[in-house]
């Protein structure tokens, strides 16, 4: 599409919504349900193309990503005329007598810009949080995941009208184009370079925005945790689709004393999980392309492995990768991995943790495995971050029932269940004030009389 086209898609998405069929929750409820029947006819089909691009297995594919999707539809289906409803709330005596409610209202043409790594999940994720609050939408899938975004595209010309929701493939000059319009809200997922600039070009329409970014997710585990299940979970939680998971164990912040048993437990976990050639594993996904390939190459200093570092440059695949004695001045350290490349930090105390995480950007996720109740609570109250885990990893991302979110660099803004609905709506204030009586004291002119009865009510 060119930029006369997305103007004329985004002009008709907006008179589309002011003729104001989305106000109607039954609208609202009948387009999640057909998106939702859309999607449990076309699973295999998901998957194929999920497959095409990261080399998912249809079991990875539906537990991360089209499972959720229907999972957070169908927590809208339930909830959606309860949080749709007006909220009633308290009225100072300095009102007397009205109503006083909050009136949640869709903010109108939505964008959403979703991102590679999971092309479907982190689409149609936030579209049903969108279209559950009322709002149009036009979706931009990511051009590096080109089977799915094609798929995602005649899924939803199938299920809905362009005017109401629409998708725009393509690459840079189509994304350049759709920040030039105006919208009414942006919801982005993908890099902080990115972000920056949907964050700049959304300033010139004052449009509010959603950023769901990344960074450098701490996983801290101290001498106290169960090594052989902090190893088989970070395993789970770093190597899913080959560490191209925003929320994935960045590095390991391992204290000192226990280091080496727990570099054992992750060897051990590794070759359990994948198999003694990860490489030729039909269910072990492979890198997007040959940029991010030779990116994520370049960041292993091959001194420093313990464990893996092969890889094929004909498949795009990097074997789960162990690196130990790391500084935080290695390459490694110095950006976000998003690869299957471990790197192995010590400490040796909780003081020097909470330090060293908050000298650095605000991570997306923070994952600690202990036993000690108190250094948990010290750890998560201490340090800033989005979300995360006690003695797991990934996980907090899964339920519709708690917002999802970044804090400073890794983001603003959340999404999921209840937090999705809010994100994608205004909530109007507004008082209801009845007509048979009528304070005169706030009139002038203002009499010394009421000195003291303003200062009752406004106490």
């Amino acid at each position: 599409m060119n930029q006369t086209q997305i103007q004329t898609l985004v002009d008709k998405q907006r008179k589309f919504f002011y003729e104001g069929k989305t106000l109607d929750i039954s609208y609202r409820i009948q387009a999640l349900k057909k998106l939702k029947a859309c999607i449990s006819q076309n699973e295999e089909a998901i998957a194929r193309a999920i497959l095409s691009d990261l080399g998912k297995s249809s079991f990875e594919s539906y537990m991360c990503e089209t499972g959720l999707v229907l999972s957070e539809i169908s927590y809208m289906l339930k909830h959606i005329r309860s949080l749709s409803r007006e909220k009633r709330v308290h009225t100072p005596l300095a009102q007397f007598h009205s109503r006083s409610y909050t009136k949640p209202s869709p903010y109108g043409v939505v964008l959403v810009m979703s991102p590679w790594n999971y092309p479907f999940l982190l689409s149609l994720d936030p579209l049903a949080d969108a279209i559950a609050a009322g709002n149009t939408v036009i979706l931009k899938p990511s051009a590096y995941s080109p089977a799915t975004s094609a798929l995602i595209g005649k899924l939803l010309s199938d299920c809905f009208p362009e005017e109401y929701v629409a998708v725009v493939t393509g690459g840079r000059a189509e994304n350049t184009a759709l920040l030039q319009q105006h919208f009414d809200y942006i919801f982005f997922t993908g890099s902080q370079a990115v972000g920056r600039e949907v964050m700049r070009q959304a300033s010139a329409h004052l449009t509010p925005v959603t950023l769901e970014l990344g960074g450098k997710s701490p996983c801290i585990v101290d001498e106290t945790a169960d090594l052989k299940l902090a190893a088989k979970r970070i395993v789970f939680g770093k190597y899913l689709n080959c560490g191209q998971t925003c929320v994935a164990p960045d590095y390991i912040y391992c204290q000192e004393s226990i280091k080496d048993r727990f570099l054992q437990e992750v060897k051990k976990q590794i070759t359990a999980q994948f198999g003694e050639t990860p490489l030729t594993n039909p269910d072990y996904g492979k890198i997007i392309n040959e940029k991010h390939f030779n990116r994520i190459r370049n960041l292993i200093e091959d001194s420093k492995v313990v464990f893996g570092g092969g890889s094929n440059p004909q498949t795009l695949q990097i074997s789960p990768t162990v690196m130990d004695h790391v500084t935080f001045q290695d390459k490694v350290m110095l950006e976000e991995i998003f690869g299957p490349v471990m790197p192995v930090l010590t400490y040796k105390t909780l003081d020097e943790v909470i330090q060293k995480v908050n000298s650095m950007p605000h991570p997306l996720a923070l994952y600690f495995f202990t036993k000690n109740k108190a250094a948990a609570r010290k750890l998560t109250a201490s340090c800033g971050f989005g979300g995360g885990c006690i003695n797991d990893t990934i996980i907090h991302l899964a339920t519709s029932e708690m917002p999802f979110g970044g804090f400073g660099e890794s983001g603003m803004g959340g999404y999921h269940g209840k937090e999705g609905f809010r994100t994608f709506s205004h909530f109007k204030s507004i008082v209801d004030k009845k007509t048979w009586l009528d304070l005169p004291m706030r009139y002038q002119p203002y009499k010394r009389l009421n000195d003291k009865l303003i200062h009752f009510f406004l106490k």
